[in-house]
């Protein structure tokens, strides 16, 4: 069972003996008083007082939180509670709380996890450190699964991605991260608002999955017996409603791509996807540089910021170059070769980089550019003028049909957003399309894009000419976090299945070196978790472990 485990056990009969007591492990009707950052900014002062003893025992505070430590000396006691702000210390005696209520209640049944609720007035302590001076102290909800030791914290990143809730419990600077990003989110909507933008929500469910290459999730609609894919992109849908008459709209969206995962792609992720009338990619660059700009000045964050070992110069304006001039400038393809296939398969095969010879000549060439270019784009670079044959959805370049109005933009070797000016062009999309199809059917290419005729119709009323961007919200937040793996900067990612937790039946270990074979183990003398039969055998198991 899930509560098997002893020291969950001891806990569970603790919570029982507060019921004994008359007390409710899990009250209602709490109303938490004061934050902790309250506490400090109104009590601050107290510190400055020229008296003995630095107290205002006039003042009545409540403070509630989670406790994080606690320190007993006999008839009195210190303890640390944390809330969302973060800790704050109490100090409370035997004396000064009821009858029997610190010996047989405070000391006895409560314990570091517990949120308690506590009443009193603030001092300084001889230390210097501002503290609340209890008078009552109650439970508001019993912990029964013990926190992770102190000293070795919660270090397992499975656990943490998991438990999210233990994680931020036990290490508070994660809340940073999330507190930052909900931050970089409201932002971003006060600043598209802000330049005329209106903001909508489109399907999730689609009946054709589109607005990217990607391979989607399939789910199915029982109501109409039929499949529906979890949306990839919004864009087919947001270029609609630019047909419409809506000509500057934003969302900010949740995708689903049926990919694999690694240190930059989950499953489920946000993006930010907005649609322009009447302007151009030009436009949409000058527009992402004033999004930085307004970024870093509301998060108060340094224009040079190091990722890792990179230092990134956010400064405006951004870099900007062109597909082709990094293939020959970075990667080092002579220009004359750009456009020759064969020239390029060679130019791989002298790298050692097999590909197939039926491939495009843009997939060749996007060979090149994430063999060595991609990775090489650390500060801020908008990389404009993509193939027609890997951007489906950008309008051709007028002056070379080969190419496209399009732009990815890069910070650290990452693609953190992709905009182009939209293909309004209806006979010029169903060709794409097409191609797509055949793309999928001779290739077998699963991410090419399906037939959306639909769309193809929704241009033939006429769209203006549009420019369209997306940026993805978790790369972006970490970089601005300094994070190397997104599932750092989602709450709750994308994990493998967990082991049935009712399965579980013990957690007997030997507290000196893991040891879990329970024919080897006995119990401790104070029946405090179990140590190894054999001492010898203990040691060289422990001292390996160490190493």
């Amino acid at each position: 069972m899930i509560f098997n485990n002893q020291y969950i056990q001891e806990r569970i009969k603790k919570a029982d003996k507060l019921r004994e007591e008359g007390i409710n492990p899990y009250p209602q009707n709490i109303k938490k008083g004061i934050s902790s950052k309250e506490f400090f900014q109104k009590f601050e002062n107290l510190k400055e007082l020229d008296a003995e003893v630095k107290e205002d025992k006039t003042q009545e505070v409540t403070l509630t939180g989670r406790i994080k430590f606690v320190r007993i000396m006999g008839k009195a006691a210190f303890a640390k509670i944390e809330d969302q702000d973060g800790l704050v210390q109490i100090y409370y005696n035997r004396d000064e709380l009821p009858e029997g209520y610190y010996n047989n209640v405070v000391k006895r049944l409560f314990e570091v996890g517990d949120i308690i609720q506590a009443t009193g007035y603030p001092f300084v302590t001889q230390t210097g450190e501002l503290t609340l001076h209890c008078k009552d102290i109650k439970i508001v909800s019993k912990a029964i699964t013990p926190l992770p030791e102190k000293f070795h914290g919660l270090q397992d990143q499975e656990i943490r991605y998991r438990q999210r809730y233990l994680d931020m419990i036990v290490n508070p600077e994660v809340k940073d991260i999330f507190r930052l990003r909900s931050k970089v989110v409201s932002i971003i909507r006060r600043f598209f608002e802000e330049h005329g933008f209106l903001e909508v929500e489109t399907p999730m469910m689609h009946p054709i999955p589109g607005g990217a290459n990607a391979r989607p999730f399939v789910t199915h609609f029982n109501a109409l017996g039929i499949d529906r894919y979890l949306r990839i992109a919004p864009e087919l849908y947001l270029k609609r409603l630019v047909v419409g008459g809506l000509e500057s709209v934003f969302e900010i969206n949740r995708n689903f791509r049926n990919e694999g995962m690694d240190h930059t792609h989950n499953p489920e992720f946000t993006m930010l996807e907005f649609y322009w009338a009447y302007h151009t990619y030009e436009d949409l660059m000058d527009l992402t540089e004033k999004l930085f700009e307004r970024l870093f000045s509301e998060l108060n964050l340094p224009t040079k910021m190091q990722y890792g070992d990179l230092e990134i110069d956010f400064s405006t304006p951004f870099k900007r170059i062109k597909w082709e001039d990094a293939i020959v400038e970075i990667a080092g393809l002579p220009r004359e070769k750009l456009r020759d296939k064969d020239a390029i398969i060679e130019f791989l095969k002298s790298h050692d980089i097999e590909v197939e010879a039926n491939l495009s000549l843009g997939k060749l060439q996007e060979e090149i550019f994430d063999n060595f270019i991609e990775e090489k784009l650390i500060n801020p670079t908008f990389l404009t003028h993509y193939p027609v044959d890997i951007s489906p959805l950008a309008r051709r370049n007028d002056q070379d049909p080969e190419i496209t109005d399009r732009f990815e933009f890069f910070i650290a070797g990452k693609e953190i957003a992709n905009g182009f000016n939209e293909l309004n062009d209806p006979i010029d999309q169903l060709e794409r399309f097409k191609a797509q199809v055949k793309a999928k059917e001779v290739t077998g290419d699963d991410e090419a894009m399906h037939m959306d005729l639909d769309f193809v119709r929704a241009l033939s009323y006429a769209m203006p000419p549009t420019a369209g961007q997306g940026i993805g919200i978790d790369r972006l937040v970490m970089m601005l976090t300094n994070q190397h793996s997104i599932r750092d900067v989602l709450l709750f990612p994308a994990m493998k299945p967990e082991a049935k937790i009712a399965e579980v039946s013990s957690d007997k270990a030997c507290k000196k070196c893991g040891n879990t074979n329970e024919e080897e183990l006995k119990p401790a003398k104070k029946g405090k978790g179990y140590f190894c039969i054999d001492a010898a055998a203990c040691a060289k198991r422990a001292a390996k472990k160490k190493k």
